[in-house]
């Protein structure tokens, strides 16, 4: 291993790469070692989604090189696939992290000197405009540079296809394979074709804008609550650029910023992580929230296609709420406004509607579709699988809405990947619609665990970072597969799903059945009392992930607190026994 990275490393010094590149090397063979080892004992892998990685120089990091490097192998399997055609266009966004610009930048001279036209927006813009960009414009791809929430060291880089959607099989193998026959940056053609690239976005802003505020339920009841307050902070994130004009069009009049993080840096400044899922992110949001007396509380990550809410309880104070809660709340609203608006029959099945949610999403929202009559697919983690769900069903029947756990959530068929700009208008819209019902968006929630049943969610994630760290993940998940949990938290285990086997395991009847999906390393075991524990390795972290679930009957809305806290002890219960595996 040694000699390896070492070589790796005098072979970058030898070559043909910038003296800046150069300097950094022998700055880390005379200073940081270690740093140097992480820099080069492997390849920054080009995965199913594309890369993500730390910033830096050698071959395990986002530096131009390797951005060049995995362009050429897309270009290459681009040109391939599409060999039909006369012309090819691709569109390349950016979010607001350091070298984004200058990533995307170097993406798009390298798809023009393949021959593609390039349109590449002049400034940052939200991951979910660049789904939007790809159809609108008929697009072979696209590509986002962004690590979405990751800390402010990491940058990465979105791959999407013809269709809007992230790559899913057969591309990401065939694309990942051709960018495994790039070896050396001397393989990549950088320059040649500058006069391809287009520069420009503004117009595609309003195009999108128009599209997404489209699909609006509620505009009349919008009108009577557009004194609806609302805070809303982008993270230092490109939700700047369109959120809040997408509210003020949607008919919402307070909206309130919080200045020190409309400020586009990619160092997140006012922030430890721009990362909406987590409390102290929307700190300074809550406080704006308190000052104005707000209703409701928004925050999007840096490249806008997640987002956090937070609204006030029945005492009036401000509280979080999770991306499952955010995800049943849209799917209750948008399903009851269908039937409000004749969309839906009520009591009835409605085979020309579905939703889709992920496996590790609440299997709250299947209930709630399950009684409007509507199907709701379960498919693997990630919103490229929603959103192949909305390819294969594209013109047969309409897609009502879709969620995942991650603070993900999109509806209509304009955007195929979560869109935090369209969420923040439904959520808003919900809300407006709550108070003409007398209700809260809390009040809301309550009211659907009374009907359906109190989905409880946490998710515990962690870190294993480092050479050692996937090792260890490995690890776990072997010993998961090897050893599976038999209760949780005194509550016997019935059901194992094991997605890498593509098998699920009835533990009352000894029966087994194929999973339907494709393999994917996650674990899940069901308790008898509807309790789930799912497990995975992250896909874009050094992480292993464990999604836990607890379910209790709420009989009204006044034993909420008990209830809330009940569920609360057996998570706590269920964490403590699966962490210490």
């Amino acid at each position: 291993m040694a000699t390896d990275y070492l070589l790796k490393a005098q072979s970058w010094l030898d070559g043909s790469f910038d003296n800046e590149t150069k300097e950094e090397i022998r700055r880390l063979i005379e200073t940081n070692p270690k740093e140097l080892e992480d820099s080069f004992y492997k390849s920054l892998e080009f995965g199913t989604g594309g890369l993500r990685g730390i910033m830096g120089v050698g071959t395990n990091r986002m530096n131009r090189y390797t951005v060049g490097m995995a362009t050429q192998g897309l270009a290459n399997y681009m040109i391939k696939a599409n060999r039909h055609k006369n012309s090819l266009t691709v569109a390349v966004a950016f979010d607001c992290r350091n070298n984004s610009a200058y990533f995307a930048r170097i993406t798009a001279e390298v798809f023009a000197a393949n021959g593609f036209r390039v349109l590449l927006f002049h400034e940052l813009r939200p991951t979910p405009e660049l789904s939007f960009t790809i159809r609108h414009h008929g697009c072979v791809g696209g590509v986002m540079i962004t690590a979405s929430h990751n800390p402010k060291e990491y940058n990465g880089y979105k791959v999407y296809w013809s269709d809007g959607a992230q790559i899913i099989a057969p591309h990401d193998e065939n694309i990942i394979n051709e960018v495994s026959l790039i070896k050396d940056p001397s393989q990549v053609k950088f320059s040649g074709g500058e006069n391809q690239i287009h520069v420009g976005g503004t117009e595609t802003d309003e195009a999108y804008l128009s599209a997404i505020l489209s699909l609006a339920l509620s505009p009349e009841t919008v009108k009577k609550h557009d004194g609806l307050k609302i805070v809303y902070t982008p993270l230092h994130g490109t939700g700047v650029k369109l959120v809040p004009e997408a509210l003020r069009r949607a008919g919402f009049k307070k909206i309130f910023n919080v200045p020190a993080q409309d400020i586009n840096d990619g160092n997140f400044p006012t922030v430890a992580s721009p990362n909406p899922e987590e409390t102290s992110a929307l700190k300074m949001a809550v406080e704006k929230a308190v000052e104005v007396d707000a209703d409701i509380v928004l925050a999007t990550d840096p490249d806008a296609d997640r987002i956090g809410v937070a609204v006030k309880d029945n005492s009036g104070n401000l509280v979080l709420l999770n991306g499952n809660q955010t995800s049943s709340l849209l799917s209750f609203y948008l399903l009851e406004r269908y039937c409000e608006l004749g969309k839906l029959k009520r009591a009835e099945k409605n085979p020309g509607y579905y939703m889709v949610k992920t496996i590790v999403t609440s299997d709250l929202l299947k209930s709630i579709a399950d009684s409007y009559g509507v199907e709701m697919f379960n498919v693997l983690t990630g919103f490229k699988y929603i959103a192949d769900i909305v390819r294969q069903n594209e013109g047969k029947r309409v897609f009502i809405g879709g969620g995942e756990e991650s603070y993900g959530f999109n509806a209509g068929e304009f955007v195929r990947d979560k869109d935090a700009v369209l969420t923040a208008i439904l959520i808003s819209e919900a809300a407006a619609w709550a108070a003409e019902h007398g209700k809260t968006l809390f009040s809301l929630l309550t009211e659907i665990y009374t009907k359906f049943g109190f989905y409880k969610e946490r998710l515990v994630s962690v870190t294993k970072k480092g050479i050692d760290g996937l090792e260890q993940i490995k690890v776990i998940m072997k010993k998961f597969r090897n050893e599976p949990l038999q209760t949780l938290a005194g509550e016997q285990v019935v059901l194992i799903h094991d997605y890498l086997q593509s098998e699920s395991v009835d533990l009352i009847s000894d029966l087994r059945y194929s999973i339907p999906l494709p393999k994917s390393d996650v674990m899940q075991f069901i308790g008898e009392g509807n309790s789930i524990v799912s497990v995975r390795p992250s896909g874009t972290e050094p992480k292993i992930k464990y999604y836990l679930g607890v379910k209790g009957e709420l009989d009204n809305s006044d034993d909420f607190l008990r209830l809330n806290k009940e569920l609360d002890e057996r998570l706590d219960r269920i964490q403590s026994i699966i962490t210490s595996i």
